[in-house]
């Protein structure tokens, strides 16, 4: 397989605080890879490493084959398009202006490509109206057209549908699919809203700590969410004494359930409840949501 970027044993350290803690990732080309992890898991470092705004304090990546150290990565880092935090755009000027304005920075000898960028991301009829006046998506789509401007073959996307309406992130979505299938676009997107980003990604890096917790397809996900069993008890904290006697991944979902994600011996757990004083009242097995297995590999059911 092709990847349009690989990490190994990637770390940064702000003083005493360790935001990237020797990650190793790979992102496949053509893929929409979902970064997920909760605020503070080095998401947003990991961004803005890859796309040069930061260094590493040691560990090494590489973009379309190019080590980050090398003589030709600065050639490779062309392929790549991104919005970090916030888009890059001027509020006192037009989508049209923004986009010839990032043509200059660019080098670009036209603007042939404006209309069509415009187009493509749902601003085509703007006009005259200036960036500050642009609803929240708007914003997010121009930001997406300038980061598009240098016709890249990776986008990288900080957390582009956070505080969208519904509306909103359906047209995000439809954008970034469009732009994956009918471009060619490898896309990596960081994101909060997991139910979303499960209509969108074909591969997830699930990040914890600064390090990758899972790495694995979307149909390796889906497999994987189809082995929660739910068991529900009079008391969970007996419950979760039970399953770490017996070395099984779980979350508290509820003051009486837990989702445990191995197959279950229930032959061996009630015996492991009756020598806790508590009471099996069902076992079930149930499909897993993409949140419950987040909170499982990154330690958040226990926590």
């Amino acid at each position: 397989m092709e990847y349009v970027f690989t990490a190994a044993k990637l770390a940064k350290r702000y003083g005493r605080y360790q935001a990237l803690s020797g990650l190793d990732m790979r992102v496949p080309k053509g893929a929409i890879y979902g970064l997920v992890g909760r605020n503070g898991a080095g998401k947003t470092t990991l961004i803005r490493i890859l796309c040069g705004l930061q260094r590493p304090t040691s560990g090494g990546f590489t973009l379309y084959g190019e080590a980050h150290d090398g003589k030709g990565f600065c050639r490779a880092r062309r392929h790549l398009g991104a919005v970090v935090e916030s888009p890059s755009i001027y509020g006192g000027m037009t989508a049209e202006e923004n986009l010839r304005v990032q043509n200059r920075a660019l080098g670009l000898p036209t603007d042939e490509n404006v209309g069509p960028l415009l187009e493509l991301v749902g601003l085509g009829g703007t006009g005259k109206k200036r960036a500050k006046d642009f609803s929240l998506g708007m914003r997010q789509r121009l930001g997406i057209a300038v980061a598009l401007a240098g016709d890249p073959d990776f986008l990288a996307l900080d957390e582009p549908i956070n505080g969208l309406d519904p509306q909103g992130i359906v047209e995000m979505r439809e954008l970034l699919l469009r732009l994956n299938r009918e471009r060619q676009i490898t896309v990596l997107i960081s994101s909060h809203i997991l139910d979303e980003l499960a209509r969108l990604a074909t591969h997830y890096g699930f990040l914890a700590e600064g390090r990758m917790a899972r790495e694995l397809s979307a149909e390796e996900l889906e497999g994987e969410c189809s082995k929660c069993v739910r068991v529900r008890v009079d008391r969970v904290d007996a419950l979760a004494r039970a399953l770490d006697g017996m070395g099984l991944p779980y979350t508290v979902v509820s003051k009486s359930e837990a989702d445990v994600f191995a197959p279950v011996n229930v032959t061996r757990l009630v015996h492991a409840l009756d020598a806790e004083g508590c009471e099996a009242l069902s076992v079930t097995e149930r499909d897993e949501s993409l949140e419950s297995f987040f909170l499982s590999v990154t330690g958040g059911g226990r926590a």
